[in-house]
């Protein structure tokens, strides 16, 4: 099996802190995710998260004007400059400071850096290596606080600073005959942005409070408005004639007992855009502050805004619920409307299919995923406390899941909704669940009553319970047959359970500490349990017999916590494995825990084949094997403690938290969490795997070109060598259909090649319309590198013509597939279009050019 899995995407996080910022082509926006950076792609309907990690959380980006550099800051002030377009990271930089806020010069010429109360100006690094990227222009001082915002004229010979201290200050690059920096001042409190006008004679500053100040740039003895920029002389004496910015004008919000916390201004549609403390956001056009649009997302504040390029579109981000939102002002409908889990994801389940995920959380809310794109598209609320356990049944139709409300209940993906509710006779919590493979039997563990109860999927009714453990049941799963449950619990024992015939006695797997967690290899034949000191545990089921064991505790052990007295070495926290997951093959098994680390095992040799760690990310606790003295103070770890000086609000300083509690709503002083794996599961192809953190939904993968195939059609007799038979004795369909089950480009491009064109049409009517996406998928990717327009376009007309309905029916997973065929052909048109009519020009010039003979 191959080991070389590496990090894919990133799901159920899609905005932590800091800003947004639209690509300057407006169709993608990019969220900062905590350490790492999201690209949402709002055309294509797709997510994607870079590889590269900052060292701690990114609290600002930049992107420079020809999308060549993006520039992430993190809270340390480390910089990292990368490669846009190929997502690699350039160079590392440090400015030394807290840099809160960065902005490139619309030439691409200069990066203006707000470090602390200092505003540093440099030279933009090129592409290329250099052994000095960052060379420093200028510094310029002023401000008596933090600057909070930096924005560009149009030329980029000057630039606008904002600051905590209530002023906004005018700076130019180089200096400028008649020009002297200006500061702003007569705001009440810290100025959010201060903006250029389009016509460069107006300057815009904004404050917390809601205040709008219009300053105007005119000649000082007749008050005439002129360009900024363009400092006149006069004629007769060749001196410069004295000028000033004027307050003509303040404009008021009047949003009563709010704070604007967010602004962004449009300079070629001059639209004003600011969100408020109490999740409002307005939109005002500018010069004459008209509002054009006032709606209200959430009764919590918005952190983050933005607008594209031509206007249109409105991204608006919370940090406390973790939402992105993309408007479209003008038909009031949304974008993109994204939200991970609010508090820490708990479970993860992939589909039988691997093209979809489920993931419970702790704040009682089901979400299912797109593998492909990253996108959620559906969330059921229904649940009332924590989720605990999350299985999708066989067919990929309903989601099954467990809570602590003491309910377990079954979603339909087909309709959305919570068609059967099962319930115990009294009131427990469930802490685990399990669904046989045809669907029709549901069995969930408590941790209250030590019970298991058995229901019928179909009619709802509870036909058993299953007594016996002294502790709290954790972990449950039925055997690939679907005759024997096997059931973990905290009594330091794993029993196994014929749930058809209670006759047989149930079989005791005795351990020496408590049991966490218990799988079943696919093969029916072993399985795999996880104790509380660190070790895994290989039973042969036929004679309950141990085979095998892999002493755990030092491959996934983390590092030392802050507030921890003893060393990483004898501490117990994080040393055990609460998940653990087979591969398709049985070959491997996979196991996570309140760790970092993912460990990947070889079933046969008991061996550690690789160690996976979920991040790198230092704003986290736990991440250092050994302390540095030099941060501990008398009242605690100096990390713990808030150093922004961000809690000027009474909403920031208010902690409705209590004494003592480490869960819900942390004080201030344990904000500091350790990154935690709380589930881990493959994908049925064996070519990802998926962890459910409190970072969000990590997935790992081997190509992310071919991660799906269809499992339950895929037989033995389906081979390469199978299909080329198949094309020989003309059975095109069945080696059409077979290829794309195996998922093999190169034997679907053999079978593709093969089929005639005078049969393309009987072919595309019979073929099962769940494997039409695969297949456009693949003409997509060949389409341009084939060079056969008209075989690739009479498959895509083809299958348009004779599938429309099931485009239509299923238009959220057939969306992006269409649009991508529609980008393709639209290209195609054009270049060929193009090509015809150069060659039709030439053709009619050298007619004209040729000397034609006339006949007598």
């Amino acid at each position: 099996m191959k080991l070389d899995f590496k990090f894919s995407n990133l799901c159920g996080s899609v905005y932590k802190k800091g800003n947004l910022v639209f690509t300057p082509d407006g169709n993608s926006v990019l969220s900062p995710v905590g350490n790492r950076v999201s690209l949402f792609d709002l055309v294509n309907n797709k997510a994607e998260t870079f590889p590269f990690e900052a060292r701690k959380n990114i609290v600002f980006l930049a992107l420079s004007p020809n999308s060549q550099l993006l520039l992430t800051i993190d809270e340390d002030g480390r910089a990292l400059l990368v490669n846009f377009k190929r997502r690699v990271v350039i160079h590392h930089f440090n400015f030394k400071g807290q840099a809160r806020v960065a902005e490139f010069s619309p030439d691409g010429s200069y990066i203006a850096v707000g470090v602390g109360k200092l505003a540093e100006l440099w030279k933009t690094p090129k592409t290329n290596r250099e052994f000095a990227p960052f060379v420093l222009h200028r510094k310029y001082a002023g401000h008596f606080d933090d600057i909070t915002h930096i924005s560009w004229s149009r030329d980029s010979k000057f630039f606008l600073t904002s600051s905590k201290d209530m002023s906004a200050k005018l700076f130019s690059t180089d200096p400028i005959e008649g020009f002297t920096p200006t500061t702003f001042t007569g705001h009440k409190q810290a100025i959010v942005g201060s903006w250029f006008g389009s016509d460069l004679k107006t300057i815009y500053t904004l404050s917390k409070d809601g205040a709008v100040a219009v300053r105007k740039f005119n000649i000082q003895s007749t008050g005439e408005e002129i360009e900024f920029g363009n400092f006149p002389k006069n004629p007769d004496t060749l001196e410069l004639i004295k000028t000033r910015w004027s307050t003509s004008n303040h404009h008021y919000f009047n949003q009563n007992g709010t704070k604007v916390k967010c602004a962004y201004f449009n300079h070629k549609t001059q639209l004003l855009l600011a969100g408020f403390s109490n999740g409002v956001f307005g939109l005002w056009q500018m010069p004459d502050f008209s509002e054009l649009q006032t709606l209200s997302i959430s009764q919590n504040k918005l952190t983050s805004a933005a607008i594209n390029f031509s206007g249109e579109w409105i991204a608006l981000a919370s940090s406390k619920l973790g939402q992105l939102l993309v408007w479209e002002w003008q038909s009031e409908s949304y974008v993109l409307k994204q939200q991970g889990h609010i508090y820490d994801m708990s479970c993860v389940s992939y589909s039988a299919d691997g093209h979809y995920l489920a993931t419970g959380g702790d704040d009682g809310k089901v979400k299912i995923w797109t593998a492909s794109n990253g996108f959620c598209f559906v969330t059921f609320s229904n649940h009332s406390a924590a989720i605990t356990a999350c299985q999708f049944t066989k067919k990929n139709q309903v989601v099954v899941t467990a809570s602590l409300d003491g309910t377990v209940r079954a979603f339909d993906l087909v309709r959305y909704r919570n068609f059967r509710t099962f319930l115990a006779p009294i009131p427990v919590q469930f802490s685990c669940l399990a669904v046989d493979p045809s669907g029709d039997i549901v069995v969930a563990g408590c941790q209250d009553s030590f019970d298991i109860y058995v229901w019928s999927m179909q009619t709802g009714k509870l036909l058993d319970v299953l007594s016996g453990h002294d502790g709290p049941v954790v972990s449950l799963d039925l055997r690939p047959d679907g005759i024997q449950l096997a059931s973990a619990s905290w009594d330091k024992s794993v029993r196994l359970w014929d749930l058809f015939d209670r006759s047989k006695n149930v079989e005791k797997l005795t351990h020496s500490y408590e049991v966490l967690a218990v799988t079943y290899k696919p093969d029916s034949k072993q399985l795999c349990t996880s104790t509380l000191d660190g070790q895994i545990h290989f039973w042969n089921i036929a004679n309950a017999s141990q085979v095998g064991s892999i002493e755990g505790r030092r491959d996934i052990a983390g590092g030392r916590r802050q507030e921890d007295v003893r060393t990483a070495e004898n501490s117990a926290f994080g040393k055990s494995f609460n998940s653990l997951c087979y591969s398709a093959d049985g070959s491997v098994v996979l196991g996570s825990g309140n760790s970092l680390y993912v460990c990947l095992y070889d079933v046969e040799t008991n061996v550690l084949l690789k160690k996976f760690k979920i991040s790198s990310n230092f704003s986290y606790d736990g991440m250092h094997e050994k302390l540095n003295s030099k941060f501990m103070t008398d009242a605690g770890p100096i990390q713990s403690f808030d150093s922004d000086n961000d809690a000027s609000d009474f909403e920031d300083r208010n902690d409705s938290s209590l004494p003592g509690v480490k869960t819900g709503d942390l004080s201030k002083r344990n904000k500091m969490q350790v990154i935690r794996a709380r589930g881990v599961r493959f994908n049925p192809s064996g070519q990802q795997f998926a962890a459910a953190t409190n970072l969000g939904l990590v997935i790992f993968s081997l190509d992310n070109n071919n991660m799906s195939f269809d499992p339950f059609d895929l037989e033995v007799d389906i081979n390469p060598e199978t299909i080329s038979e198949m094309v020989n004795n003309h059975e095109f369909l069945r080696a059409l259909v077979s290829s794309i089950k195996l998922g093999e480009r190169s034997t679907i491009n053999s079978v593709y090649q093969s089929i005639p064109t005078e049969e393309i049409q009987l072919i595309v009517k019979q073929i099962p319309p769940k494997y039409l996406i695969r297949l456009l998928e693949f003409i997509c990717v060949v389409f341009e590198r084939n060079n056969q327009v008209e075989l690739d376009l009479t498959w895509i007309s083809s299958i348009l013509i004779n599938h429309g309905k099931y485009f239509t029916t299923n238009s959220i997973n057939t969306r992006p597939i269409l649009r991508q065929v529609r980008k393709l052909v639209s290209q195609m048109r054009t270049s060929l279009g193009k090509l015809c009519d150069d060659n039709s020009y030439e053709i009619l010039r050298l007619l004209n050019s040729a000397s034609i003979p006339t006949l007598d």
